[in-house]
């Protein structure tokens, strides 16, 4: 039961063969079999799952139809859920209850979701392992010595875990994608404004976007079309039709052109990596697709730019917590000192770092040097991907470097924003992009193979087409059939 799509799951509930109610106790059984060793949950909203699950049964017996009858579903925890802990695993929101709900959520609720629980992720999204947290830890289900990736970390390991069907994370530079190609599952960050973000607590309010994580990318378009389209509680969102990408799941690529970016030149990775991505490339022609060599000058300048933009736009959001409205309060000689105290606890090293780059770029006599240059050097880069399109109907680029890495491996902040690479220059975009598994290799020192990611990416507001070729290339390959992670231990493990 545990291992049936969401499509499969939807089509036995809604034809009365299954039942809500059974799909989710068999979801809390496997977490409360598995979640001591991974960790991916910070909190298990069994009750509310159960509620829920009992609505879906009786919608189901007054004769309706739900596009997402009885699947079970983790919500990343920097998004609203009325009466649940929203933390962003933060110290500073550690008790704080939502007093509503976030519209992506509701919209896959009102389709008949199963919500089993928040997940874990680093502190307000800032980080590309999920050890930034600080609330819990969360392991590779693949190797629980090794991390999950991030920020999107609980998502991620929940489903590849076995733990839920399908996950909603957040993608503000790679989140989604990154995480996925390290956990071997399907990780999609739709165009920028395409999903609502009313009820996502913001980190960089023009990067961050909400995109669904599942193990095949029939999935995570059925959640997709359930979620997109405008919200007028969102200024950010887009007031255009959307077109469903289910209808437009294709088997082969014949007559789609793949652009291979020059400055993204396999030669720079390690050679069994390389190896695997070599082999991708040579899949999609296979399938029948052209390949075609893009230039992007711009993106080498992706990660300086990101990293201005993003900590620039995070000081501002994370202003508002101060001790003062809501989240922890620690108390000063005076409101200046109350503030001081409070955000000195309540934020990690991380965030407090971000903060600090955002603010200097922000202040008096550098903005001009730093946040306005960074923004042209933004519309540069979305200017070179428009160039590249005209030649191609997508891209095609590793999503990550490297298999995940162990705890610990990446101390310098430096080494870990350098994670992003591949996924950045997508996000200043405001692009599609998707991470679907493609093959494994075995780390240095590690003693069994590791999951890696193709990232795919499309014009604005082209997701039918991008998961249409996504779909094509993991049909193709049969890699996301081949995942098995390894047998895990029933017992909690310190880490």
């Amino acid at each position: 039961m545990s291992d049936a799509t969401a499509v499969e799951i939807a089509r036995s509930v809604n034809a009365g063969e299954s039942s809500a109610a059974k799909r989710a106790r068999a979801a809390n059984d496997r977490i409360a079999e598995r979640d001591g060793v991974i960790g991916a949950y910070l909190s298990v909203t069994s009750e509310l799952a159960r509620t829920h699950a009992a609505r879906v049964d009786a919608r189901i017996a007054a004769g309706e139809r739900l596009p997402l009858a009885g699947v079970p579903l983790a919500i990343k925890d920097n998004m609203c859920v009325t009466g649940t802990r929203t933390t962003c695993a933060s110290k500073i929101l550690a008790d704080w209850i939502a007093p509503y709900t976030a519209t992506a959520v509701q919209r896959l609720l009102d389709a008949g979701a199963i919500p089993l629980g928040k997940t874990n992720l680093d502190e307000f999204a800032m980080g590309s392992s999920c050890e930034n947290s600080a609330l819990g830890k969360t392991a590779n289900p693949w190797d629980l010595g090794r991390v999950p990736g991030g920020s999107s970390g609980g998502s991620v390991a929940a489903v590849a875990g076995g733990e839920a069907t399908v996950s909603l994370g957040s993608d503000t530079g790679g989140s989604i994608r990154e995480p996925a190609a390290f956990c071997g599952v399907v990780g999609f960050k739709p165009t920028y404004g395409r999903v609502s973000r009313y009820g996502l607590i913001a980190f960089a309010s023009s990067l961050d976007q909400i995109g669904p994580i599942a193990t095949t990318v029939a999935d995570a378009a059925l959640v997709y079309d359930v979620m997109a389209g405008h919200d007028p509680m969102d200024a950010t969102s887009v007031d255009r039709p959307v077109e469903l990408a289910s209808p437009g799941l294709r088997e082969d690529l014949r007559g789609v052109r793949i652009g291979i970016v020059r400055e993204f030149a396999l030669t720079e990775l390690d050679p069994a990596v390389r190896a695997v991505y070599e082999r991708a490339y040579a899949d999609l022609e296979k399938l029948g697709a052209e390949l075609v060599e893009v230039a992007l000058p711009t993106a080498e300048y992706g990660i300086a730019t990101y990293y201005l933009i993003a900590p620039a736009e995070c000081s501002s959001n994370l202003a508002r917590f101060d001790g003062m409205r809501y989240g922890l309060r620690v108390e000063g000689r005076d409101v200046g000192a109350t503030y001081e105290a409070t955000r000195a606890a309540g934020f990690g090293d991380e965030v407090k770092r971000r903060i600090l780059i955002g603010t200097y770029a922000l202040s008096s006599g550098y903005y001009d040097a730093y946040y306005v240059r960074a923004q042209k050097a933004r519309t540069l880069i979305a200017g070179d991907f428009a160039k590249a399109f005209a030649s191609c109907d997508a891209i095609a680029c590793p999503a990550a470097a490297t298999p995940a890495f162990a705890f610990a491996a990446k101390t310098d902040p430096v080494s870990m924003y350098l994670m992003d690479y591949y996924t950045i220059p997508m996000s200043l975009a405001g692009l599609p992009s998707l991470s679907v598994p493609c093959g494994y290799v075995t780390p240095a020192g590690g003693t069994s193979p590791m999951p890696l990611g193709l990232e795919l990416s499309a014009p604005l507001f082209a997701e039918r087409s991008l998961l249409g070729i996504a779909h094509a290339y993991e049909r193709g390959t049969r890699h996301a059939e081949a995942r098995s992670i390894p047998d895990l231990p029933r017992t909690a493990v310190a880490r």
